[in-house]
């Protein structure tokens, strides 16, 4: 690898780092350590390649190709790590404490804790991925405004798939609570659907926003409801109708008329999203009611 290449990669390292950090800095503090922890290692492997291309290294054939690999690697995390730069929640988000509502942040979970204690069923909810977990927090409030315990997950990375235990984990940490709801949105969805077909007889229903299981759960002894938007344009119409068959017989499916897959958060627009129809306050009025009606369903 040559001094300007090393120089080249160093910069790439550090200023990758500090762009997330500067645009993303509060999504950040609000997410899992994962990410974060990535963006310094990075920063420290660029400084550490830059002071090393100060100084000229010679080297057999075998020496320069292992260094070319590693500048490969190196490139394909940093390619990476911005893939990895989260959607950051937006207003109407509400991560706030209320009357009614407490509001606790934990490294691996946010909940919404009703303050007169849980009653009913309670809830793992599952982000979408790269979301900022926050960005639902407003949407799921309602459940907790009822008596329901709403448990977010806080996956690393903002990856669902990353965090296979948490439902199980959130259930063990309340087990004054007997029955469950799990749910997500959109690679959270698929997620929550594996857990509501493990088996586990305190999971009794299963929501999925603008998703759907990634195998058959048709026999899981749950009750399921499939809400979804008809302009969506990652989720679409045509991939939730194909999932049909892998849902329980009595699943209950929703149609947000003119909804897209950005409407289930508070994040802003989503790259490849359909075009809405309809404004994001009464497509998410229509989200909460099917939610609402789905948990109550799960005990």
């Amino acid at each position: 690898m040559t001094v300007v290449l090393r120089s080249l990669l160093a910069v790439a390292c550090v200023a990758v780092a500090v762009w997330v950090a500067i645009t993303r800095w509060a999504t950040l503090l609000a997410g899992h350590p994962a990410y974060p922890v990535l963006l310094a290692a990075i920063a420290v492997a660029g400084i550490v390649l830059g002071l090393r291309a100060r100084r000229e290294r010679r080297g057999g054939a075998g020496r320069i190709a292992a260094r070319a690999a590693g500048a490969v690697v190196l490139v394909l995390i940093l390619a990476g790590a911005v893939w990895l730069r989260p959607y950051a929640a937006t207003p109407p988000a509400a991560e706030g404490s209320s009357p009614t509502v407490e509001v606790v942040h934990t490294l691996s979970t946010w909940e919404l804790c009703p303050r007169g204690g849980p009653t009913g069923a309670g809830v793992v909810f599952y982000p979408g991925a790269l979301v900022d977990p926050r960005a639902y927090l407003a949407l799921l409030r309602p459940l907790a405004e009822q008596g329901r315990l709403v448990v977010v997950v806080n996956a690393p990375l903002n990856v669902a798939l990353l965090a296979p235990g948490a439902v199980t984990a959130a259930m063990d940490a309340h087990p004054e609570i007997r029955t469950w709801a799990v749910g997500g949105h959109s690679l959270g969805g698929v997620q929550a659907s594996t857990a509501a077909a493990s088996g586990d007889p305190r999971v009794r229903g299963l929501f999925l926003w603008a998703s759907y299981p990634s195998q058959d759960i048709s026999g899981a002894p749950v009750a399921a409801a499939s809400i979804s938007g008809d302009r969506d344009g990652l989720t679409t119409p045509a991939d939730v109708a194909a999932s049909r068959a892998n849902l329980p017989p009595a699943t209950t499916f929703t149609v947000v008329r003119g909804g897209v897959h950005a409407y289930f958060g508070d994040y802003g627009p989503q790259a490849g999203d359909g075009e809405p129809a309809t404004d994001r306050a009464d497509a998410q009025r229509q989200i909460e009611a099917a939610t609402s009606a789905l948990v109550a369903r799960s005990g």
